[in-house]
């Protein structure tokens, strides 16, 4: 029976002695050390092998800083590497490398399981005959079953075991270091063979890379510790520590020992034994104790993880059950029976690949996050242990040159697994509880950028439209909205502002929950706008001020656009803000939308030129980034304009023709001569009629004229479809084409 992880379940914890030390330093002095370190020094001779250490050392001593400088600045939970990166980079993040790790540790049951194997199957008699090919892995299946059964019971049974293990663990080293003395010493063997490596050296780095990967057991049991942000650091750093020095000192007494010559270090097995001071009864139980805990550690890490993408969300959530003694009992066997799978991959040193790349990807997201962390500066990341972004950074490209140089074709599929994972949790868009690394950097990018957009130089050529439009309800104004956007066409800021008119001391709260909803509506609508709401005192004198307090350094509004009212005075109350904007440098849109023309028909957009001077510039300019949106890129610019004379056509038609190449711009023109029996405004509702949009400028009345000019404009655009009133009062005004 399984009980949810919301009910009290009396768990044990652990210090950083039992809990992160131990179960590191075991899984670092493991199954490679015993099986594979003679067959690496016979391979590649110890000049390599000494660099082979430093370097798979060096990669894991930075990759352990940046995890204990990360741990030092927050309460790690169950999931250990998982839970640190998904609280640092993200959950889509988190969940992209958690998968992996969760695989990389059920590969290591089965790594391990492996070398227990090849260990027993060292006593096979010969007597026996030959042994039958499939032994190994039906050994590997047998392991792996009693390991997940134990596992799935008590945690603390397999830690306190432990500290006999480490016992054997340092009986079997003594008995080597003795053995190679008494057995005399000989000249080393400096230079590479690859006697039974022919694949080269970084085929023999990937076989040993495992063996120094160990350091991360401990922080695996992060949701079983009492003080996770004390041990995982001090537990994890002295276990690498020890587990480099010992390894630059074991290859040194391999290679001076004449017990064994070069041919017999390179023959895969277990060599100890031959140097060893009482052979076997001291290396054995050595080797089967460190392997049996690296096995047990990784399956108690692997149902953790599992656990932890459960709890986020990222897993089924019956994975994060617990049985009554604490245990992820289901997650558990899930990890063993995955592992049982990974039997048929092969012997050791195929499952030691798949294990290696698996082990440096989490290595480059570990060393990542701690480098973003410090690079942003975020005022809450505060570790008590301090690495230099930079070198958590040379640990993530260190790692990642592993993986290509091990496998490029490994390291190029984990690469593509994790960001096909990321895309997909994207895609869910899933939603945490919690702050991340992300909201840090874009805070510390958009600093830097408005630091230096401050002292540029204004100028034209870099005029970006930052609208600011009062659109009151954007989800009843929706396609006012997606007007704004097309103008703004990825190229500037587009705030979309609801005004409340009333006190702000009552209004504050309602004012940002509604702010919250908009922001809520703008996502689900798919535009990409901020939103705002200001509590104001009356509406135009509200527009003028926020329209003033906007934006920041070169980011600014530039652009105050409204939709078409309803009701004339509302429209006489815009023509009267439109003056109070200009005299603050604003230019001022006011968009009719009504699309009204039939599907399947040209669309054609219309712009009536009065001259650069006269808002022409800015109104080509709105032309040409709406004909740039998908939607209307296969819309015609008219530039039009009505001459009184066919003299006075000719001049207008040079004019426009010349002006074209110049601006660079994709736009048709037309020059109408106005019959004597009509009007202007006749002649324009006549051409544009059938246009799906239609451009006009705005003059700005004279005081007390607003509601006459108001009319006109409502009888001018009747008949037409979406019409869009245009007065550039910006900085720009007749130099912005």
């Amino acid at each position: 029976m399984v009980f949810d992880t919301s009910a009290e379940v009396p768990v044990q914890k652990f210090g950083t002695f039992l809990g992160v030390f131990t179960p590191s330093i075991l899984t670092i002095l493991g199954l490679i050390m015993y099986l594979r370190f003679g067959w690496v020094v016979g391979n590649i001779g110890l000049g390599l092998t000494i660099l082979l250490v430093l370097l798979a050392s060096s990669i894991t001593f930075i990759t352990a800083f940046s995890a204990s400088a990360v741990a030092t600045n927050m309460r790690v939970g169950v999931g250990g590497e998982y839970f640190m990166i998904s609280r640092s980079l993200g959950l889509e993040l988190g969940g992209a490398i958690g998968i992996p790790l969760f695989l990389c540790r059920t590969l290591s049951i089965t790594f391990y399981s492996f070398g227990l194997v090849e260990s027993i199957l060292a006593f096979w008699p010969a007597t026996w005959g030959e042994m039958p090919a499939y032994t190994g892995q039906l050994g590997a299946a047998i392991i792996i079953i009693a390991i997940t059964t134990v596992s799935g019971k008590s945690a603390a049974l397999a830690l306190k075991l432990q500290i006999p293990i480490m016992m054997a663990v340092g009986a079997s080293l003594i008995a080597l270091v003795i053995g190679a003395i008494i057995g005399g010493l000989q000249a080393p063997e400096l230079s590479p063979t690859y006697r039974t490596a022919p694949q080269g050296f970084w085929y023999v780095f990937a076989v040993f890379f495992p063996a120094v990967t160990g350091f991360t057991a401990g922080i695996g049991m992060s949701g079983d510790l009492k003080d996770p942000r004390r041990s995982i650091p001090r537990g994890t750093l002295l276990a690498v520590i020890t587990g480099t020095v010992i390894y630059l000192f074991i290859p040194i007494i391999l290679s001076l020992t004449a017990k064994v010559t070069p041919e017999e270090l390179a023959a895969p097995g277990i060599i100890w034994t031959k140097i060893a001071v009482l052979g076997g009864w001291l290396v054995f139980p050595g080797l089967w104790g460190a392997i049996l805990s690296s096995a047990f550690g990784s399956m108690l890490g692997a149902p953790r993880v599992l656990q932890a993408l459960a709890d986020d969300g990222l897993a089924p959530g019956f994975l994060a059950r617990l049985s009554p003694s604490g245990q992820p009992t289901i997650a558990t066997w899930i990890s063993g029976a995955i592992a049982l799978g990974a039997v048929v991959l092969g012997g050791l040193n195929a499952v030691a690949q798949f294990v290696t790349i698996l082990f440096l990807t989490l290595y480059v997201t570990v060393n990542i996050s701690a480098a973003i962390e410090k690079l942003v500066g975020d005022p809450s990341y505060r570790p008590t242990i301090n690495v230099p972004w930079y070198v958590s950074l040379l640990g993530s490209v260190g790692a990642v040159v592993m993986m290509f140089l091990i496998n490029p074709y490994a390291c190029m599929t984990a690469i593509f697994l994790e960001a096909a994972l990321y895309l997909y949790l994207r895609r869910r868009a899933l939603r945490q509880q919690w702050g991340d690394v992300w909201a840090g950097l874009w805070m510390a990018v958009a600093r830097f950028a408005l630091l230096n957009l401050r002292t540029q130089s204004r100028n034209p050529r870099n005029w970006r439209p930052h609208i600011l439009l009062f659109a009151g309800d954007p989800v009843k104004r929706l396609n006012l909205v997606r007007l704004a956007a097309w103008f703004n066409q990825n190229r500037g800021v587009v705030t979309v502002c609801q005004l409340v008119v009333g006190d702000l001391k009552d209004k504050h709260h309602d004012a940002e929950l509604r702010r919250q909803e908009m922001e809520r509506d703008l996502e689900d609508a798919g535009l990409v706008a901020f939103a705002d709401v200001d509590v104001v005192e009356s509406f135009e004198s509200g527009v003028i001020n926020v329209t003033q307090a906007n934006g920041i350094a070169g980011l600014r509004s530039n652009t105050v656009m409204f939709g078409w009212p309803r009701r004339l005075e509302r429209l006489e109350s815009q023509l009267k803000i439109m003056r109070g904007v200009s005299n603050a440098g604003k230019s001022t849109v006011i968009a009719r939308v009504n699309w009204a023309h039939e599907p399947g028909r040209e669309k054609r957009i219309d712009l009536w030129w009065g001259g650069r001077q006269h808002n022409g510039d800015l109104m080509l300019l709105f032309a040409y980034l709406l004909s740039l949106n998908p939607e209307w890129r296969d819309a015609r610019i008219v530039i039009r304009a009505i001459a009184r004379s066919e003299d006075e056509r000719k001049e207008q038609e040079a004019g426009l023709k010349a002006l074209l190449p110049e601006i660079r711009i994709n736009a048709e023109t037309q020059i109408i001569v106005k019959p004597p029996d009509q009007t202007l405004a006749e002649v324009i509702q006549h051409t544009s009629r059938g246009a799906a949009v239609v451009f006009f400028g705005l003059m700005e009345p004279e005081p007390g004229t607003e509601a006459e000019y108001a009319r006109r404009l409502t009888a001018l655009v009747e008949p037409l479809n979406t019409t869009i009133f245009v007065r550039n009062a910006g900085e720009f005004a007749g130099r912005l084409i």
